[in-house]
């Protein structure tokens, strides 16, 4: 009966599992928050196959709402479907950036990568030209200084002096290959995306990165390639010029002994001859890419202190933040000193492209009152930590036990039942032996056949009319361990069971 009642519950809970992934598809909240509050566990719930889960349906189709809505349920931030892609990874190829941006803000791992072709969410970003949620994946790398452009683009080694900025570890998250040797500027320049080939770049990117051959995919382009034999393939003559500005060479050959010229004219890039025939030696000056958000880092280090949202509206308070009107100012910033909410910092580093007439640094978010490049943003002195809240979960749904709060179902009741009905958590599940005692499914037994009930126990008195042989019966889980481990009881017990069954009758 044990056996019976768990797989009923796992049923139970992968019917409202696939309400709650529709819901989380199809951006109905509502849907989302009745089904979470009924069982917050369900936000841990996985397609049969490819393993989805609600966080990677609302990842892929950005509603942020829904995300914010599992993630408060205590789902896994980090968790993987049958190929390990992430939520983040999904956010990233979809470029729902203000899911990327809640994600970020709970630290989730970008190094995670694909299980079949070895990508992270930040190659899928560039295949898919998403150069703000790429600016967003290195949110932890770029400091919030004012000669951080000069630094990026001189590429200098040494940075010590400099203790929130670590030029090795950008170069080797932003140059970090995938199955193939093929690195994200390789991907944005493949598909022809300029402003992600110019970011990337930015960014320290390397031109020099090549391919190698692991004998596992087919390469039509040749190993040993880089990225300018990449954007020759692709055809893109915005993203050669670019490649070959930052000192991509044209005569570099790969494996196959093709230059980036050989390259082009085997996928028929006629455009692309004058381009990549002669190195131009006097090359205009790039501006840097409106996409870098120097001030960017500053804002998330006090989103992840102090929060992001805040419910305390304070429509009559002077004290408000100048964009939205509703909450308190939590930042201000550095130069100006113009005070914003965090989340309204948050979108101002995140939706607009740096403008040329800010008065700041290359790389500054223009002041929306005062247009004065911000560099930073400081916390003010009455901004407060957020205080961590516990998750409502932090069980797994491969079968769902029982809690301490049953519910009531009126058609599984029985004669006579225990009036408090305790069961043993036991985390996590490994077998059915271990799970723990689950309620008696739902079949009308005679009291005296009662499964539930202690001798110790009063019994609640049920409503139906009993005769004086009923009302006698007495039962206890000790007494049918007992004459489980006798056979002649059990055979017993099973013969008085067969009797009731076809007479009605069992005294």
């Amino acid at each position: 009966m044990k056996f019976f009642s768990i797989i009923g519950n796992s049923f139970g809970c992968s019917a409202s599992g696939e309400r709650l992934v529709s819901a989380a598809r199809d951006g109905d909240i509502q849907e989302a928050k009745a089904l979470l509050e009924y069982n917050p566990r369900l936000a841990r719930y996985s397609t049969f196959g490819v393993r989805n889960s609600p966080l990677h349906y609302s990842a892929a189709q950005g509603h942020h709402e829904i995300v914010s809505l599992l993630l408060e349920s205590g789902v896994d931030i980090n968790m993987r479907n049958y190929r390990g892609q992430t939520a983040l990874m999904q956010a990233g190829q979809h470029g729902h950036w203000e899911v990327l941006l809640i994600l970020m803000l709970l630290k989730a791992n970008i190094h995670r990568a694909d299980y079949l072709n070895g990508g992270t969410a930040l190659h899928l970003a560039a295949l898919n030209g998403h150069s703000r949620c790429i600016r967003l994946l290195l949110a932890d790398y770029i400091p919030s200084i004012a000669d951080c452009w000069d630094i990026l683009s001189k590429g200098s080694r040494d940075n010590g002096s400099i203790s929130e900025f670590d030029g090795s570890a950008l170069r080797e998250v932003i140059n970090r290959p995938a199955e193939g040797g093929i690195t994200a500027l390789h991907m944005a320049a493949l598909n022809g995306h300029v402003e992600s080939v110019q970011l990337l770049l930015d960014l320290g990117a390397s031109v020099y990165e090549v391919t190698v051959e692991d004998g596992t995919t087919i390469d039509l382009i040749g190993a040993g390639s880089t990225a300018l034999h990449y954007a020759a393939c692709g055809g893109n003559p915005q993203c050669c010029q670019i490649l070959i500005a930052r000192g991509a060479s044209l005569t570099a050959e790969n494996g196959k002994g093709w230059n980036p010229l050989m390259v082009a004219r085997s996928w028929h890039r006629n455009e692309l001859e004058v381009i990549l025939t002669i190195q131009q030696e006097n090359q205009s000056q790039i501006c840097p890419s409106p996409y870098i958000s120097i001030p960017f880092m500053s804002i998330v280090k006090i989103a992840r202190e102090c929060g992001w949202r805040n419910n305390d509206t304070l429509p009559t308070c002077d004290d408000t933040c100048v964009v939205c009107l509703e909450t308190k100012c939590t930042v201000a910033a550095e130069g100006c000193g113009h005070e914003f909410c965090t989340r309204c910092a948050l979108y101002l580093c995140s939706t607009i492209c740096i403008s040329t007439v800010a008065q700041g640094p290359a790389g500054s978010v223009a002041c929306p009152l005062c247009r004065h490049g911000i560099v930073s943003f400081v916390k003010l002195p009455g901004t407060k930590p957020l205080v961590k809240a516990i998750a409502r979960t932090s069980l797994s749904l491969s079968f769902c036990t029982c809690t301490g709060e049953e519910p009531d179902f009126p058609s599984m009741t029985t004669p006579l039942r225990k009036p408090d009905f305790q069961c043993i958590k036991i985390f996590p599940p490994s077998s059915f032996r271990s799970l723990s005692c689950q309620k008696f499914p739902s079949m009308n037994f005679n009291g005296s056949r009662c499964m539930g009930a202690s001798d110790t126990t009063p019994l609640v008195p049920c409503t139906l009319d009993l005769n004086p042989c009923k009302r006698e019966a007495r039962c206890s889980r000790s007494r049918i361990r007992r004459s489980t481990s006798n056979p002649e009881r059990r055979k017993s017990w099973l013969s008085a069971l067969n009797q009731y069954v076809t007479t009605g009758t069992g005294c």
